[in-house]
């Protein structure tokens, strides 16, 4: 049986993080601020969504009225609520690498509908979590599906049957669509029996799957029929929604289910906000504020400042140094002991040079240049691309002024910039197809030959 709560939940785990670091209150509100004034292109950039469409030539080649129609799905779109709900992988909680979804399709009727499609970079050039946002046709003839691994829309990652997971004016849809709506039963719902077996440890949305499936047939332009329903990378089952009570049976391994419509994921299981919020593991508060809105609609905004964490950054930091606690904070923007005169702190130093024993105040101030206390929280902050929130947590402990010792710290920040000009690099074409295809990127060493077998002890 799978499990009902997020509480031990191993796969449900690194949301509260995801939730904390992944989607900053900075970016949200620099985002909305952009889309209600109708610059849609710089609520993108504060998003770190890259734009690799051009409006222009979409209605030299496709007609004004298609441009209109995908111009008025932009000046719609929420990026900040769009990486709030893109699908994530473990143990990190990352952006899933190298992955095409389709966020509104155009031209049903045509044999190669357009696409709006949102694209996440390969693991390995990743940096920044940074997306991309251009237009598919069905071929791979620009340069940006051309460099993608995966350019083809994935069936399994849509988002055109869930516009509440980007559209702003769609967003209180997420009540309906997510279960909300229902209040949550003391017990977990009695699962089908092929799904018992199924080593996931998230929720399903069994009590959904009916009219998701209604919605993704009318799609596809039907009615009735079955649809497919994706477990991880392993297990396929086939849903039939037309019969009297929901059948689902596992898929026949000959292939023919591979003709089927696949349920989204997005439709597959509760959204992990939902089970976070039920069980307490996060508050609403925490939530981005249109999600909160949909999930929690009768929740009153506390007021203001109430829920903030008061800031410390710069205020003095208590140190027990010769029997007696000394302060450190920031003087001239550097980080530095407060109750030492300046010849002693240059003796101190001296000695230190010489190989001596430094001042607990003086190791204090080198240990939060070499590994901080915040570093776990810096570590976050950079791997989902918060990189001014990174900073923000430095300069507020070591001052805006201060030259990084050699340590942890500056080695999570050099990485961090190593990951950045990847990316770009991946983004210019200048890195080849990458890893897995067995060419490295520039400057990494290339990966050692087999060795032969050692024989006799040699």
């Amino acid at each position: 049986m799978l499990p009902h709560t997020a509480n031990g939940n191993s796969r449900l785990s690194f949301w509260p993080r995801v939730r904390e670091f992944a989607v900053p209150p900075s970016m949200i509100e620099t985002a909305t601020v952009r889309r209600a004034a109708g610059d849609w292109a710089g609520a993108c950039a504060a998003a770190g969504v890259d734009v690799d469409l051009d409006l222009r030539s979409l209605a030299r080649t496709h007609g004004r009225e298609l441009a209109a129609r995908v111009r008025a799905d932009l000046r719609r779109l929420a990026p900040d609520l769009l990486r709030w709900h893109l699908p994530r992988i473990a143990p990190d909680g990352l952006l899933r690498p190298g992955l095409t979804l389709t966020l509104a399709r155009y031209g049903q009727d045509a044999a190669h509908p357009l696409h709006l499609v949102v694209r996440t970079p390969p693991a390995w050039a990743d940096g920044g979590q940074r997306i991309g946002l251009a237009l598919w046709d069905g071929t791979c003839r620009d340069a940006v599906a051309r460099r993608h691994p995966h350019p083809r829309p994935n069936r399994r990652f849509r988002l055109d049957l869930h516009r509440h997971l980007w559209d702003a004016g769609r967003s209180g849809e997420l009540w309906a669509r997510s279960g909300a709506d229902r209040p949550p039963a003391d017990e977990p719902p009695p699962l089908p029996d092929p799904l018992e077996t199924v080593p996931e440890g998230r929720s399903c949305a069994v009590d959904r799957w009916a009219a998701e499936a209604a919605i993704l047939l009318r799609a596809e332009g039907g009615t009735t029929g079955p649809v497919t329903v994706r477990f991880g990378s392993r297990h396929r089952f086939v849903l039939d929604p037309a019969a009297d009570t929901l059948r689902i049976t596992p898929a026949p391994t000959d292939g023919s289910a591979a003709a089927l419509p696949v349920l989204p994921d997005a439709a597959t299981w509760v959204p992990p906000d939902l089970e976070l919020l039920r069980t307490g593991a996060i508050e609403a508060g925490r939530l981005h504020p249109l999600v909160a809105a949909a999930l929690v609609p009768d929740r009153r905004p506390r007021p203001d400042g109430s829920a903030r964490i008061p800031d410390r950054a710069g205020q003095p930091h208590l140190v027990e140094c010769r029997g007696a606690l000394h302060r450190i904070g920031l003087v001239d923007g550097v980080l530095a002991p407060l109750d030492h005169d300046p010849d002693e702190i240059r003796r101190e130093e001296l000695l230190v040079a010489l190989t001596g024993t430094p001042l607990p105040c003086l190791q204090a101030v080198d240990d939060a240049h070499r590994h901080p206390d915040c570093l776990t929280g810096v570590r976050e902050r950079l791997i989902h691309g918060d990189t001014a929130g990174a900073l923000a947590v430095v300069e507020g402990l070591l001052g805006p002024d201060a030259v990084l010792r050699g340590g942890a710290l500056r080695d999570e920040l050099r990485a961090a910039a190593q990951r950045r000009l990847t990316y770009g690099l991946f983004r210019a074409g200048l890195t080849g197809p990458g890893p897995r295809s067995g060419h490295f990127f520039p400057g990494l060493p290339l990966p050692r030959k087999g060795r032969p077998r050692r024989t006799n002890g040699r």
